[in-house]
């Protein structure tokens, strides 16, 4: 080797070594994919990894907790931040499941919707489990719960969340019972027995689903009549044309929530995220994406009318919904599902 060349390697190890420490830290986010995916990459991925500060490497799962479960019994942690469920945030954090965060990390509290910024997470939109149907698969408007079971004005298959969280609610309120009662009539064996009792007079008209973008792809298809479905879902396929409606009352809502998996080497970079994803502007561009209602108080002021009288959070789209009780699902969610799953084998 030249003298010459010998006193270029080092150089040239040097500068190599100092792009490789220069190369933004990667951060894995999961979340539920399909339409909600695109907008949040939109709205929080794509930007966040532009700014430099880091690059999100997004996935996407179906809430299953027991896969975060796996990853820190075992101490290998792949996942840093993860799109959960309120009652799956309550149990997750009673399990040591998720880190820790302090909530004036991401902003002055009283600029969030109250109950958004928790110890364990931080709610990053408001969605509405809805009733959808096809406008031209009806001859009748269905208006209620009640017509959802109604198979002899409403023929044809019916779609369901495949799990007893919001089905069993659904039920419930298909049987008469009023919304500010559900949770008192779903928390005694009478109630439980009442609700799988009502699911039991349409198990055959039933089509169940796992994943958020399965229903309005089914109600296009003509697989199903009408389902239970998620609000910016329907919303989108509204958006590209598709004739679907959706049944505001006697919807359930609930905000989804960002959360750190325990023992993430990265919960700096996380919580960077999150605090970035919180933003009023940042929402913004999210809920225009989708319509589900950002927990930045100001974003709300930023958003054009059209787009927020789509959201869960509209006054007219409250009216006569019910917020999910989580702490009902932590307490008895396990219970629940096990009888639920017993039940759909049969």
């Amino acid at each position: 080797m030249s003298r010459s060349l010998r006193c270029c390697v080092p150089f040239a190890l040097a500068l190599l070594c100092g792009a490789v420490a220069a190369a933004p830290q990667s951060l894995t986010v999961i979340s539920f994919g399909g339409a909600t995916k695109q907008a949040q990459d939109k709205a929080y991925f794509q930007p966040f990894t532009d700014s430099g500060a880091g690059r999100v490497v997004a996935g996407e799962y179906n809430g299953e907790l027991s896969k975060i479960k796996a990853m820190v019994d075992v101490g290998h942690t792949s996942w840093d931040v993860v799109e959960v469920e309120s009652p799956e945030l309550l149990r997750g954090c009673d399990e040591g499941l998720f880190e820790r965060l302090d909530p004036a990390r991401f902003g002055d509290p009283a600029q969030f919707v109250p109950g958004t910024l928790s110890e364990c997470g931080v709610a990053t939109y408001v969605w509405s489990m809805v009733m959808a149907y096809d406008q031209d698969k009806l001859a009748k408007t269905p208006t209620s719960w009640a017509d959802f079971w109604n198979v002899a004005d409403f023929p044809g298959k019916r779609g369901l969340r495949k799990g007893a969280k919001y089905t069993l609610e659904i039920a419930l309120l298909a049987d008469g019972v009023k919304p500010d009662q559900l949770y008192k009539v779903l928390g005694t064996p009478e109630g439980v027995t009442r609700a799988f009792a009502k699911l039991d007079q349409i198990k055959g008209n039933i089509q169940w689903w796992e994943a958020g973008a399965q229903p309005p792809q089914w109600l296009i298809a003509g697989d199903v009549v009408m389902s239970a479905a998620y609000n910016g879902r329907i919303a989108s396929a509204q958006k590209e044309g598709m004739k679907l409606s959706i049944v505001w009352p006697q919807s359930l809502y609930d905000p989804e929530y960002w959360a750190v998996v325990k023992g993430t080497p990265n919960k700096a970079l996380a919580e960077d995220f999150i605090a970035f994803a919180s933003q009023p502007q940042t929402q913004k561009v999210f809920s225009e994406e989708i319509p589900y209602g950002p927990v930045h108080r100001d974003a709300l002021g930023l958003l054009p009318t059209a787009v927020q009288q789509q959201l869960p959070t509209a006054a007219a789209n409250l009216a006569g919904a019910r917020a999910v009780d989580a702490e009902f699902w932590v307490d008895h969610g396990e219970e629940l599902e096990q009888r639920f799953n017993a039940w759909a084998a049969r």
